[in-house]
C-alpha cells in the first residue's frame, strides 16, 4: 500500500479512538516503555507531546523527572527541529502545527544529546520503519552526525503493522517499537 494511503487510513483509525481507548492504550504502552532496561539506563530522554490521539507520554515525563533524568522535547524552528529541556509539563506551549513544545529559553539540543528518543509515528512495521506526517522533521533531525541515541517508536497496537512500509532513502528506522501489548526489538 502506498505511504499516503496507509497514512490516511491510520490517521483516520487513530482519530476514531474513544478517549477511554486512547487512555488505556497509552497507559499500557507507557508502562511497557518504563519497563525497558534501556529506559532505566538512560540519563537523558527525548519525548514528544501527543497530537491527534498519538500515544501519550505524560507518565514517562513524570517518571523521568522523578528519577532525575534530563528530559527534552522537540521544537520546530522553520524547516528544522531542535530539542529543548523541560523540567515540568507547564513549560510546554502551543507551537508549530498546534503541537505543544518547550518555551524558547535555554540551550537548543541536537539528536546526539539524548540517550533515548521516543519518535512518534502514524504507522510502524516489524522492521522498524515508520511513517510520519510526511514533513520529514524527525528524519532530518535524526541524520545528525554522531547520533547514537536509542530510537524507540511508541504507538497503539493497530499502528504496528505486519506488512512492510515503503521506505525512502532518507527514512531512519527505529530500534525498538513499543505498543500496549508488544515490545519489538529490531535486529539490525
Amino acid at each position: 500500500m502506498p505511504k499516503h494511503s496507509l497514512r490516511s487510513q491510520m490517521l483516520s483509525q487513530r482519530r476514531a479512538l474513544s478517549h477511554e481507548a486512547w487512555c488505556a492504550s497509552s497507559r499500557a504502552a507507557q508502562l511497557n516503555l518504563l519497563s525497558l532496561d534501556e529506559y532505566a539506563r538512560a540519563e537523558c530522554v527525548a519525548l514528544y507531546a501527543p497530537v491527534h490521539n498519538e500515544t501519550d507520554t505524560e507518565m514517562i515525563l513524570c517518571d523521568a523527572l522523578q528519577t532525575g533524568k534530563r528530559v527534552l522535547y522537540p521544537a520546530v524552528c522553520g524547516h528544522q527541529m531542535v530539542f529543548r529541556p523541560v523540567e515540568r509539563i507547564e513549560m510546554l506551549q502551543e507551537g508549530a502545527f498546534g503541537i505543544l513544545e518547550p518555551y524558547p529559553t535555554g540551550v537548543d539540543h541536537q539528536a546526539d544529546e539524548a540517550d533515548m528518543i521516543l519518535v512518534p509515528g502514524v504507522a510502524f512495521d516489524l522492521s522498524g520503519h515508520r511513517i510520519g506526517y510526511g514533513k520529514g522533521f524527525y528524519d532530518r533531525f535524526l541524520h545528525h552526525p554522531g547520533c547514537t541515541s536509542q530510537l524507540i517508536g511508541l504507538c497503539h497496537d493497530f499502528q504496528l503493522i505486519d506488512g512492510a512500509i515503503p521506505v525512502d532513502i532518507h527514512d531512519i528506522p527505529m530500534e525498538i517499537i513499543v505498543s500496549a501489548t508488544r515490545i519489538v526489538r529490531i535486529s539490525q
